[in-house]
């Protein structure tokens, strides 16, 4: 079975594409989703953040995603351990949630995949890419917000230039070229790939 990562930055639309991947039938495992669940469930994630921010970071049984984000706005420090605790994890459990598939591949959806490192673990990684102008349009109208709100989300991501020498794919979602027909040319592709992990 192929491991797929699926990245992009924030408004280029990978969630998007991730839900037509399930259409077509491939399970996703997103990725951030389980890192929210993790942060609330999981006892090993939990006693290693209180052990590293202290234990006023819960309130009520789950994390205080406002104290959580103070402590990581503007410290690389903090977010790297916030990374470590997490990350590995959510890579466990991809891989349980990965060998319980009978497809051909699987697609992993993560925001922050290659600055994670976690591209490394997968056969191969698709990029979504869209030009920044059009991110920022997509995501205003999206969440209600301000151009300049976006644009500091978007300095916490890696820009796409350094991601594209990493992607082995890249899906065009930038108004030039019909996105269901890159998608189902790279679904054929997919589907007669040969994994190295065996």
């Amino acid at each position: 079975m192929i491991r797929v990562g699926l990245t992009g930055g924030i408004g280029s639309g990978k969630s998007l594409i991730a839900k037509i991947f399930e259409k077509l039938h491939v399970p996703v495992f997103y990725a951030d989703t389980e890192a929210k669940i993790l942060l609330d469930k999981d006892p090993e994630v939990i006693n290693n953040l209180k052990a590293n921010f202290g234990y006023n970071i819960y309130k009520a049984h789950k994390i205080d995603k406002a104290k959580l984000a103070s402590i990581i706005f503007n410290n690389d420090k903090a977010l790297e351990t916030v990374n470590q605790i997490v990350h590995p994890k959510v890579r466990e459990n991809f891989t349980i949630w990965a060998q319980k598939q009978n497809t051909p591949y699987v697609i992993m959806e993560a925001a922050i995949l290659f600055e994670s490192g976690g591209y490394k673990d997968m056969d191969g990684n698709i990029l979504v890419y869209a030009p920044e102008a059009l991110r920022i349009q997509r995501v205003i109208e999206r969440d209600n917000t301000t151009a300049e709100e976006v644009k500091s989300r978007i300095q916490n991501q890696q820009p796409d230039e350094k991601k594209l020498d990493k992607a082995d794919w890249i899906l065009y979602n930038d108004a030039t070229k019909m996105l269901l027909p890159q998608i189902m040319e790279l679904d054929q592709i997919l589907k007669n790939k040969k994994s190295h992990y065996g």
